[in-house]
């Protein structure tokens, strides 16, 4: 049987089928909060300001999210998940009579005052001794009296009868306009009259009875892990690289409750979270003060300073917003020109026409305030760009993690080999495996290898994966694991992490070998490097 090792990986060429691991996108931003109508708590994906129209309305003076995805767009951003979130809104409700007394009542999947929303019962092609069947048309129009029909549902031959299949609450179940509100009635509702005798079809309208809720809080923001609401809406969604939460409102900011919450969730999803400076901050020596004493200094999340100044299409006049919004669009704008790690690349843009520093930063103190960890939104392009760096600054957990295009290079792999090897939960855990999945990882490293993303590491020391015994010992539930890592651009420092493919949830673990290393003089790809003594405390776990 032909073998062949690369970066310490015995590799059978009989392992099994080949699976490449495809790079995640590095520009996607996950957005959560008020709208003016469209679902709440779930994950609508959005590629431009109309798109969001369409689905939750267009600005609002009381969503800070409709401005925050505008700005975003403008300023280049390419893809955003938005979840929509309220404080005790209600949705509209329309009543379908059946007799004086009764009546089939609908509600609104979409809570607020700006559903409007119509239905009409008719009898057409229902033979006549069927005395419990009907037809419904819901619409969804523009505005109340529209005739702009922006959705439409039928269900042909719907039944009261709780026996048929095509009982009206299993028909509606799957509806994405309306649901039940109440039991169905025993008899089923009249035909809908037209009234205006003009009309091209009868319908009744919703009721003005949709209530949009009182602004959010933190808890709305956090939501619910057994009703996946809020936050917890993105738990099964791993493909954003940002989080950005807008403030509650205009002059209410997100609170640490909520931003803790963030902060985990982006940890579990390999994103990064974006925080917005405090308005006091009214200058850069606030600024540098301020960000030295953050408590939210993380090599996990980042800021950009200052507020800017946009057009308010809804005042008609220039106001401040926060600047997280339009600093993740130009992040966007420059994914289109390559990685972030990429040799050469600048991940330094200024903001689109139209947008403006809310006060101007000296050049010597925008060197000072990179230096600390916060970035600096400029009108006009710099003359000497500076990296972009993480809100860790000089605290960062990793020296080169300071650096925001090194951090995201780092969450993208790890993003990355998290998503494709999921495919290791439906195989045994035995040596075949193992090989199998070392050489689908070692593969995908050697293509970041080849486009210079670990600098001037020698050919064969940029990277190593490990995947045999040392790092699957003997236990009692046999999972997969595989430990793999690259050079952090100085001779004998690693950049690893210890992967878990496990039901219960992936378990991703960020690790140091260099002082075992150090002390054994031996390369981590090394048959004889001690891996399982370093992860003893994790096996045991």
């Amino acid at each position: 049987m032909l073998s062949l090792t690369t970066h310490g990986i015995h590799v059978a060429a009989d392992a099994g089928a080949r699976q490449g691991i495809v790079r995640v996108e590095n520009g996607t931003v996950a957005f959560v909060g008020r709208a003016l109508r469209g679902p709440l708590n779930q994950v609508i994906t959005v590629r431009s300001f109309a798109d969001y129209q369409s689905v939750f309305g267009g600005l609002w003076q009381p969503s800070t999210l409709s401005y925050a995805v505008e700005q975003f767009f403008e300023n280049g951003g390419l893809k955003a998940h938005v979840v929509r979130v309220a404080n005790g809104a209600r949705p509209a409700t329309i009543r379908l009579p059946v007799d004086g007394t009764q009546s089939l009542v609908l509600e609104a999947r979409c809570p607020g005052t700006r559903e409007f929303l119509r239905a009409s019962v008719d009898y057409d092609n229902i033979a006549a001794d069927d005395a419990e069947s009907f037809n419904l048309v819901v619409h969804r129009v523009r505005s109340p009296g529209s005739e702009h029909v922006e959705d439409q549902e039928i269900y042909a031959r719907a039944s009261v009868n709780p026996e048929s299949s095509r009982n009206i609450s299993v028909l509606l179940a799957d509806s994405a306009l309306v649901r039940l509100r109440g039991p169905v009635p025993p008899r089923r509702p009249k035909t809908t009259d037209r009234g205006d005798l003009r009309a091209f079809a009868a319908y009744e309208a919703s009721s003005p009875d949709g209530d949009d809720g009182a602004p959010l809080t933190d808890y709305d923001l956090i939501g619910s892990a057994t009703e996946r609401s809020g936050l917890f809406a993105l738990g099964d969604q791993d493909d954003f690289n940002f989080l950005y939460l807008p403030p509650l409102s205009r002059d209410h900011p997100v609170g640490a409750s909520a931003l803790l919450v963030a902060a985990r969730l982006c940890r579990a999803r390999s994103a990064l979270l974006m925080l917005d400076p405090p308005v006091e901050w009214s200058n850069a020596t606030q600024a540098l003060l301020g960000v030295r004493e953050t408590p939210y200094a993380s090599d996990q999340a980042l800021m950009y300073y200052p507020w800017v100044q946009a057009y308010d299409r809804l005042r008609g006049r220039f106001e401040q917003f926060p600047p997280g919004a339009a600093a993740l669009g130009i992040l966007g704008r420059l994914a289109r020109s390559g990685e972030p790690w990429s040799p050469g690349q600048v991940d330094e843009a200024p903001l689109r026409p139209g947008f403006r520093p809310a006060c101007a930063i000296p050049e010597e103190q925008r060197a000072r305030l990179a230096s600390a960890g916060l970035n600096v939104l400029q009108a006009v392009r710099a003359p000497k760009p500076l990296p972009a760096q993480t809100l860790a600054g000089p605290r960062a957990s990793v020296a080169e993690w300071r650096y925001l295009g090194r951090r995201r290079l780092a969450l993208q792999i790890v993003a990355s080999v998290v998503r494709g090897t999921r495919w290791v939960l439906f195989e045994p855990s035995v040596p075949a495996i193992w090989r199998r999945l070392g050489r689908q990882v070692g593969e995908f490293l050697a293509s970041y290898e080849r486009d210079g993303a670990f600098g001037d590491a020698l050919p064969g020391a940029a990277w190593f994966v490990v995947c045999d015994e040392r790092v699957n010992p003997p236990r009692a539930n046999p999972l997969t694991s595989v430990l793999f890592g690259y050079t952090a651009g100085r001779e004998g420092v690693w950049i690893c992490w210890l992967l878990t493919q496990d039901p219960a949830g992936t378990r991703v673990q960020h690790t140091s070998l260099n002082q075992l290393q150090s002390a054994g003089g031996r390369p981590p790809m090394d048959p004889d490097f001690d891996v399982a003594t370093l992860l003893q405390d994790h096996f045991r776990g």
